[in-house]
């Protein structure tokens, strides 16, 4: 038997058909990546959001607390001062006879007048009747 030789292409030649798979290659990948990426930075960004929201509801209760720490030093202090204020200008007001009112209790119920007021059904209101204008006479001369 004879053996028959045959030509082989050495393996570094590189064909148009080669150039295409590889960019074909290369636009198929760059869409999958690309694709990961939007949806990384979206993750990224959702996380970003997230923790803002933590972060600034942690703030939130934090400021509130000592506010309230603060507003409960403070309020007895301006209590004791308005107190203060009060009596040291009491007799000032005496003097001008500009003393405050002893304040009245507020009324339970209604009063009389007012339940009367209440039991009567308010009556429509009245639409007249125009009545025409006066005409002046002629002036006599």
């Amino acid at each position: 038997m004879a053996t028959v030789k045959r030509k082989s292409r050495p393996a570094k030649e590189t064909t148009l058909r080669h150039l295409w798979l590889a960019g074909l290659g290369l636009v198929a990948i760059a869409r999958r990546e690309g694709f990961n990426a939007a949806g990384r930075a979206v993750e990224r960004a959702d996380r970003l959001q997230r923790r803002a929201t933590r972060f600034v509801a942690q703030a939130r209760q934090r400021t509130r607390a000592q506010l309230d720490g603060v507003r409960g030093q403070v309020e007895p202090q301006v209590l004791k001062f308005s107190a203060q204020v009060e009596r040291r200008l009491a007799p000032v007001l005496d003097k001008l006879g500009l003393s405050p009112k002893p304040q009245r209790a507020a009324r339970k119920g209604k009063g009389k007048t007012q339940a009367r007021k209440a039991a009567k059904p308010a009556a429509p209101a009245r639409r007249g009747v125009r009545k025409p204008a006066a005409r002046r006479g002629a002036r006599k001369a």
